[in-house]
């Protein structure tokens, strides 16, 4: 049995990856309307990962014991000017996601919840790899986006993506 603090962080980190799903979503949407699809695809990924690691979080709150609570989805409130702006907000957000996981895994320290910790492992992984995909398009978007013919490329590389399920460790 998890502690309750340690399972009500672990809940309320469900919650934000699912709006960190509706986030992606909403960006997808904005580039969507912009005819950018490599980019619009890129972001409909993003959010079915959001909604992996979600679920993934569910999961281990459910094999241990604990009765899970989804809340309202808050609607994604960003407005976009430009190309670059869901890109450095995407990043915003993935350093944030990165803080909230590190505050889980320092509470499970504080309290030798050392399961919870090796939980955690694969998610502090995880978002080492989602800031630098993040950092990476902006660069990419500052290096290329001002250019209609570089824009165009990244956009048809973005379109290659293709999603993977999370391993299963278990």
């Amino acid at each position: 049995m998890l502690e309750n603090k340690i399972a009500k962080l672990i809940n309320e980190q469900v919650n934000k990856e699912f709006y960190s799903a509706y986030l992606y979503l909403d960006f997808a949407n904005f580039y969507a309307e912009e005819g950018l699809d490599g980019f619009a695809h890129w972001y409909e990924i993003q959010a079915k990962e959001e909604e992996d690691h979600a679920l993934k979080m569910r999961k281990y709150l459910q094999d241990n014991g604990y009765r899970v609570t989804l809340d309202a989805i808050a609607k994604p409130d960003k407005v976009f000017k430009n190309h670059l702006d869901p890109l450095e907000s995407g990043l915003e957000h993935e350093r944030y996601v990165t803080s909230l996981i590190s505050t889980i895994y320092r509470e499970a320290f504080d309290v030798k919840d050392f399961k919870t910790m090796q939980f955690l492992d694969w998610f502090v992984k995880e978002q080492v790899e989602e800031e630098k995909n993040a950092e990476d398009l902006v660069k990419r978007m500052k290096l290329f986006g001002s250019d209609s013919k570089g824009l165009y490329m990244l956009d048809q590389e973005l379109k290659g993506r293709t999603y993977s399920a999370p391993a299963n460790e278990e």
